[in-house]
């Protein structure tokens, strides 16, 4: 039974029940990362959850960033404990010596001839850079505690086995002292430009925070010896980003710069965007980029000048980026929408016009001087488009290979196989007039991912090879040139996934590369299936059911339910209604998973497709309401129908956007026994310049915004709800105070609610303790109001 615990008591970290328990502690599985040319893996092995402790070490909220200023680094980010190197033709597995003690490794760069691996590793005092020698294995500490990975992207090898490294400034002085008081208010002024921004978290609110983003910030460029010797490169500055040429000649610089801003993040400051070369002269300023604080709305808005500056994979120092001709406005109606220019070194002439499109640009992917794809999509209509471009014929209209809903998964020819050139670049893997692709493989029976070729002129595939059922096998490295050769990742329901060595062409048995373990040996029993059903409208749905081990509604009787989703925006109803996921993945269990109950003697509609459709003229929020309890009623018929559920013990749940779904369920229906809500957003005034994939403002649709809004439907919820949110949320509109008003709006029309903070969490859910205790409070909540409903 629930605790009984009045507002202000304080609650000690509490566990579920042991089942549950065991399954959050179980060891986790390496992440796999493939060298370039895919002759060998690193198996990046990772420690457990971190402790409350850990997250409640000191943190600087600023600039959209979350710094931890003991490192000069990011205070929440991930980490290995160690790292294995794995052959991956011969299976061989070699271990590195000479890592450090209680090691936080991250950062892992290989060398551009392979032979070397750099990564850092974090101490509660700072971050230094280490190197593995791959023909010796063994691991070196290269640097002291310099690093600074504030911003990212601190590490980078030159041809010739050096590491340019983003390092702290050496001469930047003290931290800056808080003021006693004040020296004036904060003002903030606009001059009549309508400039709407989205609800961001973390931003600077003082000039005491401005100088703190700058002393965090401020960088100096070093390169590095395989000996440890350092040379500093250029001048030091608030470094954004820094990206080596092809050649390693040339460096890309970004360097912000002041007026820093109190409405968007860092990543919107204007900033310099220079040309380096290797020893750190300024050669030229390509852009200087305006403080990006005033854009039209919509989702297809953008800035105007130059933006998506990259080097070319294909040439050796060749720089490319794109320019909106319609001052970023997608209100704008125009054909040539975009241009894409390009600039040869030594970047002295004029840049060159490579190509115009209709869309947003959405990247190039190149392969050689006569060949590329470029991709440009636009969000409104969810429309995507490639085309084949020839570079060494700028201005020449491409060919359109290949136009699609971004939605629709059942025909989507999937994304280009890449190989490593003598730059050591990525570049497309083709043959003739084949581009080879990987795919997930949508249809109606659940996702079959394949290998392809696509033909660029007849836009038909050539299917290389498929997953077959009853498992789920995707291509995770192409090995050999014509790819008959490649390593896949294969599962099913209760089948660890593991990495095997296919070869298509010897017609040899596959040979598995990995032994990883079943984790969650206690659930290995457990049904899992990909059911589907239909909205009264006639729309299509589907969900993925888990129910207890042995079970037989005949001779068991009806479950109670959990049923989890997370609503999408479509377009159509055709793409709405297509089936999602596979029926053959592993389960896989994460601290926000409602599969965890199935232990407990629920059944479980995990995936519980929610769509929203509005087609044509029509948008989809215009009826949310109406599909999100249509969604539900189709789902709830649907488990009572097969006799596993029953109708009277049913409870919803759902995070993030998944928790604004629950609270409008109860808000306008009283289908539900119960509701669990975690870090959501329940008054949409608060984020009045769009949410998720509503691009209308608050005042150009407030009756959307209204209704839509739990907050201002809270006297309707009759049925228990439980609202769990992270104190520290950094995600763009979910701020904690949403779950305080809506928690004090509920209880003030009689609702029965329970709030939870936890402390020092974000967004997701990081320490043990926080994640065991989320889990025994919706353990409570659900025996409480669902499994033993009075």
């Amino acid at each position: 039974m629930s605790a009984q615990v009045s507002a202000q008591e304080a609650l000690k970290y509490q566990t579920p029940p042991k089942e549950i328990a065991d399954l959050v502690n179980a060891p986790l599985i390496p992440l796999v990362n493939f060298s370039r040319s895919g002759d060998f893996m690193m198996l990046l092995e990772r420690p457990g959850n971190p402790s409350i402790e850990d997250l409640a070490q000191p943190e600087l909220r600023i600039a959209g960033l979350r710094i931890n200023p003991a490192t000069s680094g990011p205070s929440r980010s991930g980490s290995f404990e160690n790292v294995v190197i794995k052959i991956t033709r011969g299976g061989q597995e070699k271990k590195i010596s000479g890592l450090p003690a209680n090691p936080r490794l991250g950062g892992f760069t290989l060398s551009k001839d392979e032979k070397y691996v750099a990564l850092t590793n974090t101490t509660p005092t700072g971050i230094s850079l280490w190197v593995v020698d791959l023909s010796t294995l063994e691991a070196k500490k290269l640097t002291g505690e310099i690093v600074n990975g504030v911003y990212g992207g601190a590490i980078s090898w030159t041809p010739d086995n050096k590491i340019l490294l983003k390092a702290v400034n050496p001469n930047r002085g003290s931290l800056p002292k808080a003021p006693t008081a004040p020296s004036g208010p904060t003002v903030q002024e606009t001059s009549g430009n309508a400039a709407p921004s989205r609800t961001y978290q973390d931003l600077l609110t003082n000039p005491y925070d401005e100088a703190l983003f700058a002393y965090f910030m401020d960088s100096q460029l070093m390169l590095v010896d395989l000996q440890g010797n350092k040379q500093p490169i250029g001048p030091a500055g608030m470094i954004k980003s820094m990206d080596l040429s092809p050649d390693g000649k040339f460096l890309l610089m970004e360097i912000l710069k002041r007026p820093f801003s109190y409405l968007v993040p860092a990543s919107r400051f204007p900033y310099d965007v220079e040309i380096w070369d290797i020893q750190g002269n300024k050669v030229k300023t390509l852009a200087q980029i305006p403080l990006d604080e005033v854009r039209p709305t919509g989702f297809d808005a953008t800035v105007k000048g130059p933006r998506s500056i990259s080097w070319r994979a294909d040439k050796p120092a060749t720089l490319y980026w794109v320019e909106a001709q319609d001052g970023g406005d997608p209100k704008v109606k125009m054909e040539e929408r975009e241009i894409i220019y390009t600039l040869d070194a030594p970047f002295a002439v004029q840049p060159t016009k490579l190509a115009s499109i209709g869309y947003r640009f959405g990247g190039i992917n190149w392969s050689d001087d006569n060949f590329a794809l470029l991709n440009e999509r636009w969000f409104a209509s969810r429309q995507e488009r490639v085309s084949v471009i020839n570079p060494s014929k700028p201005g020449e209209k491409g060919s359109v290979i290949i136009e699609r809903s971004s939605d629709d998964i059942y025909n989507d020819p999937g994304n280009p196989v890449f190989i490593t050139n003598g730059y050591g670049r990525q570049v497309l893997m083709r043959k003739g007039d084949e581009v080879f692709m990987t795919s997930e493989g949508g249809s109606p029976e659940g996702s079959m991912p394949y290998l392809s070729g696509f033909n660029i002129k007849t836009k038909a595939e050539r299917i290389i090879w498929r997953s077959k059922a009853p498992y789920n096998e995707r291509v995770s490295k192409v090995l050999s040139p014509d790819a008959t050769e490649f390593v896949t990742i294969k599962e099913s329901t209760d089948i660890q996934p593991n990495y095997w060595l296919v070869n298509t062409k010897k017609r040899i048995a596959p040979i598995q590369l990995t032994q990883f373990e079943h984790p969650y040996a206690s659930i290995k029993g457990i049904k899992k299936e990909l059911v589907k059903y239909k909205r009264k409208d006639g729309l299509d749905l589907s969900a993925i059911l888990y129910t207890p081990e042995g079970y037989d509604p005949t001779k068991d009787g009806r479950l109670p339910v959990v049923m989890w989703a997370y609503p999408r925006e479509y377009k159509s109803a055709a793409t709405a209604a297509q089936v999602r996921g596979s029926k053959y993945t592993f389960t896989r269990l994460n601290w926000g998973s409602p599969i965890y109950w199935v232990t407990q003697g629920y059944a479980i509609m995990d995936q519980t497709e929610m769509p929203i459709v509005g087609e044509g003229e029509k948008e989809p929020n215009d009826t949310f309401v109406e599909q999100l309890v249509a969604n539900a009623e189709a789902a709830i018929d649907y488990i009572v129908g097969t006799g596993i559920g029953d109708r009277n013990r049913i409870a919803v749940g759902g995070h993030s956007y998944g928790a604004f779904m629950t609270a409008n369920l109860l808000s306008h229906s009283n289908l539900f026994a119960a509701g669990i809500a975690r870090s959501g957003a329940y008054n949409r005034t608060l984020t009045p310049f769009g949410f998720q994939a509503e691009e209308r403002t608050y005042w150009e649709a407030p009756d959307v915004y209204n209704i839509m809004s739990p907050f201002m439907n809270a006297n309707k919820v009759k049925t228990p709800i439980l609202l769990i949110h992270g104190e520290a949320d950094n995600n763009s509109g979910t701020f904690p105070i949403q779950s305080e008003r809506y928690y004090n709006a509920l209880k003030g029309h009689g609702a029965t609610t329970r709030l939870v903070f936890l402390p020092h969490e974000s967004h997701g859910y990081a320490a043990k303790e926080s994640i065991l205790h989320t889990l025994w409070e919706q353990h409570q909540w659900l025996e409480k109001w669902v499994k033993n409903r009075p």
